[in-house]
């Protein structure tokens, strides 16, 4: 009796992976901003990106500013970042809401190695489909989160967050530092018992996991006057597979 072997299949480099997430975290800010309504409506423009209804920022400045982060954050990708947050903030510079992006680096892969296709990764195609997803989840999310005072006065920033015992790169292709340290409270773990957190999107490629929750923050519940909720009570929407290899 013959036994049916199946075959090998390999996906995207850990390079390449971390390039296709640094470029879906762009889209990402982008709508975030849209739908939170950080700034008019009439800013942004409407597209299709991995076959999803998308937005992007018409200003030149702020696309410059966005594509900047998401361009040092994808350098940090490859080992350094733990997490990416987008911090929605009053005039006040408190944080409202936290778009926390989370990465897991599943596969531990050398120098030599960075740019081999790996076994049982996801490949170009699959991989905009899960963020295909990713971006669905996250535009009907606004009617969860709810609406801000018109007193706030939005703004935003990018905040990274490495790894412990770990910091960002200097320099980028002798371009200016790029990251200066956050405000405390803008950082993820500031999140407050009576903060309320949201969990979108879960995603596990099998080489860098990614994670998305929004923390609403004590600040802003009270504005609204919304009770506490504790965590534990919210589902994970959980998508992906288990750990890439190197071949």
């Amino acid at each position: 009796m013959s036994k049916t072997v199946a075959a090998t299949t390999f996906g995207l480099s850990y390079r390449d992976t971390a390039k296709a997430i640094t470029s879906f975290l762009e889209v990402a800010v982008h709508t975030i901003l849209r739908t939170r309504q950080v700034y008019p409506a009439d800013l942004f423009v409407r597209r299709k990106k991995y076959d999803a209804p998308v937005y992007q920022s018409r200003h030149p400045a702020l696309n410059e500013y966005i594509a900047g982060a998401i361009k040092a954050a994808g350098e940090e990708l490859l080992g350094v970042v733990d997490k990416m947050v987008v911090v929605i903030k009053d005039q006040l510079d408190r944080p409202l809401e936290r778009f926390v992006f989370s990465f897991q680096h599943v596969v531990n892969v050398g120098p030599e190695d960075i740019d081999k296709a790996l076994e049982n990764a996801f490949t170009a195609e699959t991989l905009s489909q899960y963020f295909r997803a990713f971006l669905i989840k996250l535009s009907v999310m606004d009617s969860q989160l709810g609406e801000f005072s018109e007193t706030d006065n939005l703004s935003f920033a990018i905040v990274l967050e490495c790894k412990d015992g770990f910091a960002p790169s200097t320099t980028f292709d002798d371009e200016p530092i790029p990251w200066v340290p956050a405000s405390k409270q803008h950082v993820s773990n500031e999140q407050t018992p009576s903060a309320q957190l949201h969990i979108v999107k879960v995603v596990e490629t099998g080489v860098i996991n990614m994670a998305l929750g929004v923390q609403e923050s004590d600040e802003k519940l009270k504005k609204r006057g919304v009770p506490h909720v504790p965590d534990d009570v919210v589902p994970q929407d959980v998508k992906g597979k288990g750990k890439a290899t190197i071949q």
